[in-house]
């Protein structure tokens, strides 16, 4: 059985898909206007994690994660410039051209990361269609009211708009909401846009379309798509009305989630998700990913520093992806120490593949059916590697393993280095001298091998040789 934490009901769940052996997730992608930081990274590692165990318990994945590529301002909410346009701006190319290169940058991305494509990929604004559509429903069925500069969701008009998030609304009901400053006609603080107009401080919107919406300010009800309907329109036209799983970071649960509930489930009469799952966020250095701090590392950046991509994914293995991470290029040379002393196990074990070890088999469900107890599942594997079982059963069950864990051991690429024989005894006098804690001397000769071209790195009760 699989069970996993659930945002809406704050506990965790055994899951139980709408259908037998078919799951519907989607997971929230990239505003696709600037090339995705590792923090990102991490949040579609965690999706890809989910999808591998769902598989890895046999069951058929239809995921869709779209790509946003008009509507998302600035800011999560309702105010600030399109994310799009100004990256359209600032390149001086249109924001089709800007959705396209960064599109292409973030799917490299997430294979040099071993985590697979959708099945869906949906562009925001190919669905203009279907927004408008789900839009009209609103209207129709009263949740919706219509200025000159916007058509909002009407908040009042649910009892449980915050059951997700679980925070207080404040109400501003004789006037403007936070960020609308502009528009006079907004009538409660917590409403949300479901369509803007090119009028007010969107005027000069270059990416708008023709609706059947009014406004004494537009003609042909110009406008475009709030972010929020975006993914409610992609998402009931390609997985349906109800889904198993709906993904994201936890920064889209008080906003963004929230909003798509309101949405969808007035439109559409329905239940829109049965799971939540949010993961947590990436840090640097104990402080939040920052472009100014010039902390929003690329995943370009940490191969241009000579890492293995998938040092980057097995350093997300070891955190739950309900907990925060904490990045930093010292750890991530730990992972790669730590990722690289697998491979050399896995390497020694016989070409030969036997059968999968059934008791570490459970084991191995067990630890990641749980919430997707990656740290745990790793556990297991070293517990495998260390054992006593036959090397092909060995090599089988690690195999068996790295469908969810993603590690790619089945094309281990680890240069073979020969090391010396007398920097060899340096290395041996040395782990001498540091089970006898005498440091003066473990420092002195790992001086020695410094100067004699290599380098020794520390493994717990082992050690690693690595020329210069």
């Amino acid at each position: 059985m699989l069970y996993l934490y659930n945002t809406l009901t704050r506990k965790k769940e055994e899951f139980k898909p709408i259908k037998n052996n078919i799951v519907t997730m989607y997971h929230c992608g990239p505003t696709v206007y600037w090339t995705q930081h590792i923090g990102n990274l991490r949040g579609t590692f965690c999706s890809d994690l989910i999808v591998k165990t769902l598989k890895y318990n046999n069951y058929k994945v239809k995921l869709a994660r779209n790509y946003t590529d008009v509507g998302h301002l600035v800011s999560d909410e309702d105010y600030g410039e399109d994310k799009m346009e100004n990256a359209s701006k600032r390149e001086n190319i249109s924001p089709d051209k800007i959705a396209s290169k960064y599109i292409k940058a973030f799917e490299d991305d997430i294979k040099a990361l071993n985590i697979e494509n959708a099945t869906y990929r949906p562009r925001a604004s190919k669905y203009i269609k279907e927004m408008i559509k789900m839009v009209q429903i609103l209207i129709k069925k009263e949740y919706a009211y219509s200025t000159d500069l916007a058509i909002y969701f009407d908040t009042t008009k649910l009892n449980n708009y915050n059951k997700l998030s679980r925070q207080k609304i404040e109400e501003n009901i004789s006037g403007t909401g936070k960020g609308e400053v502009e528009d006079k006609n907004k009538k409660n603080q917590a409403d949300f846009v479901l369509w803007f107009f090119k009028a007010g401080k969107h005027k000069n919107a270059i990416q708008y379309w023709k609706s059947p919406f009014y406004s004494k300010l537009v003609k042909n009800g110009e406008g475009f798509p709030g972010w929020h309907m975006e993914c409610s329109a992609m998402i009931k036209k390609l997985l349906g009305k109800t889904i198993d799983i709906h993904m994201g970071g936890i920064e889209h649960i008080p906003v963004h989630h929230t909003n798509e509930i309101a949405q969808s489930e007035s439109a559409n009469g329905v239940k829109f998700v049965n799971y939540w799952i949010h993961n947590e966020h990436l840090l640097v250095n104990n402080e939040k990913m920052s472009k100014s701090t010039g902390t929003s590392y690329a995943l370009s950046e940490i191969k241009d520093k000579g890492f293995n991509p998938l040092s980057l994914r097995y350093f997300f293995l070891q955190a739950n992806y309900r907990s925060k991470q904490n990045f930093t290029f010292e750890a991530l040379k730990s992972s790669e120490i730590g990722l690289n002393n697998i491979y050399s196990q896995i390497q020694l074990l016989d070409k030969k593949i036997g059968k999968i070890n059934k008791e570490f088999k459970k084991k191995f469900a067990l630890a990641i059916n749980d919430d997707f107890n990656s740290p745990k599942a790793l556990s297991i594997l070293q517990e495998l590697l260390k054992s006593n079982l036959q090397n092909p059963d060995k090599l089988a069950t690690a195999y068996d393993f790295d469908k969810v864990l993603g590690l790619n051991f089945k094309n281990i690429k680890v240069e073979k280095q020969i090391v010396p024989d007398n920097i060899k005894q340096l290395a041996e006098k040395r782990s001498k001298a540091r089970e006898n804690k005498n440091w003066t001397e473990s420092d002195k000769l790992r001086d020695e091998i410094n100067r004699l071209g290599y380098e020794i790195e520390d493994t717990g009760n082992s050690y690693n040789l690595k020329k210069k």
